[in-house]
């Protein structure tokens, strides 16, 4: 424990990494804040109804955790940051078939802004689009009553236009929020305020999983609890090894002599995680899965036909329609995105250049073309693995019976991001740690010696 304080006292000497961890802090605050904030026109006491279906099953529990409760509240962020992750799928999709795209890519820091600037303004269409309809559907698909709202319908032009521009302007403002902790503070924004939303239905759903054991009858059911606790315990080391486990590539580089010659230096590796691509396919596959019972359920020509009945049980997630499809959607997005931020190609280059090679390959394509056979073996046993947890909460419930909202917690989006944007998190503050000659976090707390 007093090697742990002393860590924190050298985190806290470092004053980059001080002010970093305080703006983070900071400006996550202000997101929670801006969640518990009703949009203007709304009586918050008439919320019971949306509350009590958010936080039940199905997917606006998920939607609900996603905004960390501004969902349910009718609050300015009450879209949260999913229109951004939509926007960035779809423009990330976009760049493989439209050569615009392809060119930004490769234009480096110029490009990405570009990108990015593209993805800001699909975002705001995106959210033109949902704002609206989450605002009709506050009355005529969650029953609010009519009494919550100024205009006596929540219909009326005079509230939804004005509503609309708060709900945008939240989402953007949420964005913003999370590039400037990406960029001032420590972590990815976008991750850690999915994440804080996350977190902040983790204790009243473990409070009702505990109410709900202990006011059964017999007393298996408080044991229960213990198996439930040691279970999660695995699923999160089974989470964080997922993440941590890298696969080495031996790498030699040759070494000019003071005769002109070469001769070669100590052997090096090339670390490949097992999953490269994060908690992203998560998050992309998240957003997917919403689409099937929101056609199902809310576009006219299809809601009354069997397509759309048969659409409808996508709407829970612990179905087996629902996890089939969430795992498949997985497993390509996993392969999808390691693709496009593993590039194998620059790799091999980066390697020639500075007179690297694989021991056994060639410089070159020969190199490219094995760098992206081992990423093709290890990013398929990844994906599989990253898949099972994904869908193991609905595994969980059918075995042990436990409330759905605390089964979210055993895998599937809410641990993974935790775990990932945590493990992150520590990773990033690790090198200001060893940067400034102090052990990381998982070290001791003492002084590292630097030897001249």
């Amino acid at each position: 424990m007093k090697k742990f304080f002393e860590t924190l006292s050298n985190i806290w000497k470092i004053e980059e990494l001080r002010n970093r961890i305080l703006v983070t802090l900071g400006f996550l605050l202000v997101y929670r804040f801006g969640a518990q904030v009703v949009l203007p026109g709304i009586d918050s006491t008439q919320l019971a109804e949306l509350t009590s279906r958010a936080q039940g099953n199905g997917l606006l529990g998920i939607l609900n955790a996603f905004t960390g409760g501004a969902f349910a509240n009718a609050s300015v962020f009450a879209l949260g940051i999913m229109p951004y992750i939509s926007a960035s799928i779809v423009v990330q999709l976009m760049g493989i078939a439209i050569p615009y795209l392809q060119k930004l890519q490769k234009e480096g820091e110029s490009g990405r802004k570009k990108i990015t600037q593209i993805t800001r303004w699909l975002t705001i269409g995106i959210c033109v689009v949902q704002a609206p309809a989450y605002l009709y559907s506050l009355s005529s698909v969650f029953n609010i009553p009519a009494q919550a709202f100024i205009d006596g319908s929540g219909q009326s032009l005079g509230f939804i236009v004005p509503s609309v521009i708060i709900l945008v302007t939240g989402t953007i403002f949420a964005m913003w929020l999370g590039e400037k902790i990406t960029d001032r503070g420590i972590g990815n924004g976008i991750s850690l305020l999915i994440m804080v939303g996350i977190i902040a239905t983790l204790p009243q759903n473990f409070v009702q999983e505990v109410l709900s054991r202990t006011t059964g009858e017999g007393t298996g059911d408080v044991m229960l609890i213990l198996v439930e606790l040691v279970i999660w315990f695995l699923v999160i080391l089974a989470s964080v090894l997922l993440v941590m486990a890298v696969r080495q590539i031996p790498v030699q580089y040759a070494r000019r002599t003071t005769t002109g010659g070469y001769e070669r230096s100590a052997r090096q590796y090339i670390p490949l995680k097992l999953n490269a691509s994060g908690v992203m396919p998560i998050i992309f596959a998240q957003a997917i899965m919403f689409a099937p019972a929101y056609l199902g359920k809310g576009v006219g020509f299809i809601k009354d036909t069997a397509v759309g009945q048969w659409l409808l049980k996508f709407e829970n997630p612990f179905g087996l329609e629902y996890n089939i499809l969430f795992g498949l959607l997985i497993i390509i997005f996993t392969f999808f995105y390691t693709a496009i931020t593993v590039p194998t190609n620059k790799m091999a280059d980066d390697l020639k250049r500075s007179g690297g090679f694989i021991p056994g390959i060639r410089p070159g394509k020969e190199t490219s073309d094995y760098l992206d056979k081992i990423m093709s073996q290890i990013t398929f046993p990844g994906s599989l693995f990253l898949a099972l947890l994904a869908v193991f909460p609905a595994i969980i419930v059918k075995i042990l019976g436990m409330q759905q909202g605390w089964a979210l917690f055993y895998g599937g989006t809410s641990l993974l991001i935790m775990v990932g944007v945590a493990i992150d998190t520590m990773q990033q503050v690790n090198s200001y740690l060893l940067n400034r000659h102090y052990d990381g976090l998982m070290k001791t707390g003492k002084n590292r010696k630097v030897v001249a």
